[in-house]
């Protein structure tokens, strides 16, 4: 059966298919490793209970990658403020702008509230969409749309080229 005539009863999925759909979404967020293994687990069983609240069961593939996704990074945890000091350092040589910019943008982040860090490292530095920061925040979606709005214009002075 392919994803395209997957129907909405448990008994009309094909739920191998399900299983590799989250299996591959969660190693890429997780890369290949036990925890993007359990987090595909636990992506299908939550597809599998709650099936029926696929607003498009013909073709499932998005919805599956929300919930594959949002799990594998329950399993990595929320984003840190630290990650940006951990991170790896560019492979290319830093011109001054680069540096002047970075030593901009880490200024401004330090003087943001750890939940503003927490949303601008969730969405800029992950890579999150407005929606999956919103659930992994705890915090409805337009909330966290607003916020990142402010944000973006608070920091566009600062960050702003002379």
């Amino acid at each position: 059966m392919t994803h395209g005539s997957v129907g909405v009863e448990p008994g009309g999925w094909d739920w191998e298919w399900v299983r590799k759909t989250c299996w591959e979404e969660a190693r890429r967020v997780l890369g290949p490793s036990a925890a993007a293994d359990d987090a595909a687990q636990e992506a299908a069983i939550k597809a599998w209970r709650h099936h029926a609240s696929c607003r498009t069961p013909e073709n499932p593939r998005p919805w599956l990658a929300v919930i594959a996704r949002r799990e594998a990074l329950r399993l990595r945890g929320p984003p840190r403020a630290e990650s940006l000091e951990t991170a790896a350092e560019p492979h290319a040589p830093a011109t001054d702008t680069d540096v002047a910019l970075a030593v901009d943008v880490r200024r401004a982040m330090d003087e943001l509230s750890v939940a503003d860090r927490r949303l601008l490292v969730a969405r800029y530095w992950a890579d999150l969409t407005q929606r999956e920061v919103a659930n992994l925040l705890g915090m409805p979606d337009g909330t966290a749309k607003v916020r990142l709005h402010r944000l973006r214009a608070r920091l566009r002075p600062t960050l702003r080229e002379p």
